[in-house]
C-alpha cells in the first residue's frame, strides 16, 4: 500500500477520487492527513475535526480483498481491523453498527465506504484529542505512519470476514443501547438482530450496513 501524507486537505475521499480519476489504479493507494476541512460522512454529513486529528482514505481493488466479504459490508469489515488493531493497543474503543467508532458513550470517528469499477474506496476519520463536548476521541496515543503500516498489512493479508464476524458478532450487543439512521430516521437497536452478511433485521425489515 503506498502512502501519500498531505499536510493539508478539503477531503481525503475526494482527493482520492481525483486521483484515481486522473492517473488511474494501478495499485493499492492511500492519502492521510492530520488536517481536513471538509470531509465526508454518511448520509452525505460532514465530519470535521481540528488539526492533529486522523484522516485517511484509501482505495483497493477487489482481488486484493479476501473473497468471502460481503459487499454491502466491507465498513464493518475495515472499521473492525483497525478497531482490533487499537485495542490491541490498548485502547477501549469500540464499533457501534455499522461505521461508528465510540469510546465508552461518545463517537470519536467513522468510516464511509463506495464501490466504484471493481474498486472499494473507504474514508475513516478519527478524533485524537478533544474535538467538541458531544464527541470524545482516542484514548491511547499513536505513531500515525506506524499505525496505518500495520493496518494495511494486515488488510493485503486477506483476513476471512467469518473471522471477523465471529468478534464483531459479539460486540454487536454494544450498539443495542443506541440507535442508528435508517431511511432518514432515528431507529433504537435494541431489538436489531444481526444477520452473518453484517446486515440487521429490525421490524422484520433487512437493513443493510454499506456506507
Amino acid at each position: 500500500m503506498e502512502i501519500c501524507f498531505l499536510d493539508s486537505v478539503e477531503s481525503t475521499h475526494l482527493y482520492l477520487k481525483q486521483y484515481i480519476k486522473k492517473n488511474g489504479y494501478k495499485k493499492p493507494f492511500c492519502v492521510v492527513t492530520k488536517h481536513q476541512t471538509q470531509g465526508i460522512g454518511s448520509r452525505d454529513n460532514t465530519w470535521q475535526g481540528r488539526k492533529g486529528n486522523l484522516f485517511f482514505s484509501f482505495v483497493i481493488d477487489k482481488e486484493q480483498l479476501t473473497c468471502d466479504l460481503p459487499i454491502q459490508s466491507t465498513s464493518i469489515y475495515f472499521s473492525f481491523i483497525l478497531k482490533e488493531l487499537l485495542s490491541e493497543m490498548g485502547s477501549k474503543i469500540w464499533l457501534k453498527w455499522p461505521n461508528d467508532f465510540y469510546v465508552n458513550d461518545k463517537k470519536i470517528g467513522g468510516t464511509i465506504t463506495n464501490i466504484a469499477n471493481g474498486l472499494y474506496y473507504c474514508g475513516i476519520g478519527l478524533n485524537l484529542q478533544f474535538v467538541q463536548e458531544e464527541y470524545g476521541y482516542l484514548d491511547i496515543k499513536i505513531e500515525m505512519m506506524s499505525l496505518l503500516q500495520n493496518y494495511f498489512s494486515i488488510i493485503l493479508q486477506k483476513k476471512r470476514w467469518k473471522q471477523i464476524f465471529s468478534k464483531y458478532s459479539l460486540e454487536f450487543e454494544n450498539s443495542k443501547e443506541y440507535k442508528a439512521t435508517i431511511q432518514k430516521k432515528k431507529v433504537s437497536l435494541s431489538d436489531a438482530f444481526l444477520n452473518d452478511d453484517g446486515s440487521i433485521t429490525i421490524d422484520n425489515k433487512k437493513v443493510f450496513s454499506l456506507r
